[in-house]
């Protein structure tokens, strides 16, 4: 019998799809493209929530029925921290115990773990009336934050750029609520992510 992979997506909005069909989201969308590439996986689980932190992120993992070890992890958390004004310095602490624990759930493998660096929504309509330099620029630091430790614990950073929803309505990047990636962008986040875990496998 063929063993079927499993896969932790661990987040926020971002990791569920705001706004979208379930199936249009990235875990989801990565698995499917794994199965075209011949790769037996199960359904995504996925525990996240729209509005989380990096603390709740924690609390929601202590509490849920998961399975003992993930084939793969990918984490992206920040976003909310970032929104709320949260200390950066605890958002590093925090996102390493996160960062730990996701590898943990890989049997202590750093290359079956995914970071993906946190959104900038800078450039969406949601952010219209926003100070868009100032987002911008507690955005990058949080993501200085999340890439340095992606290195410092050798895990996959996925650089998900050019699948970041803008104001641009041609590029059809934005969700109907003007914040999230639509299903499009999440494609191109899962075709990157697809490739990091194929590369895995061979």
């Amino acid at each position: 019998m063929q063993h079927h992979y499993t896969y932790l997506a661990l987040g926020d909005s971002y990791t569920i799809g705001e706004s979208l069909m379930l199936t249009e989201s990235f875990p989801y969308q990565t698995v499917q493209l794994l199965r075209k590439k011949g790769l037996q996986f199960s359904a995504p689980e996925i525990i996240a929530k729209t509005g989380f932190t990096t603390d709740e992120l924690e609390e929601a993992i202590a509490v849920q029925q998961l399975l003992p070890k993930y084939d793969f992890v990918t984490l992206l958390i920040g976003v909310n921290n970032q929104y709320r004004g949260r200390d950066e310095v605890l958002y590093k602490m925090e996102f390493e115990e996160l960062l730990k624990k996701a590898i943990a759930f890989c049997n202590d493998k750093p290359s079956h773990v995914v970071v993906l660096p946190i959104a900038n929504y800078s450039n969406t309509p949601f952010a219209e009336q926003m100070n868009k330099e100032k987002v911008t620029k507690e955005i990058d630091v949080f993501n200085n934050i999340n890439h340095s430790l992606s290195i410092q614990y050798k895990v996959h950073y996925a650089n998900i750029s050019a699948g970041i929803p803008s104001a641009e309505p041609e590029n059809q990047l934005v969700a109907a609520d003007g914040l999230h990636p639509s299903a499009h962008a999440y494609k191109k986040w899962a075709e990157i992510i697809a490739e990091i875990i194929a590369r895995q496998m061979k």
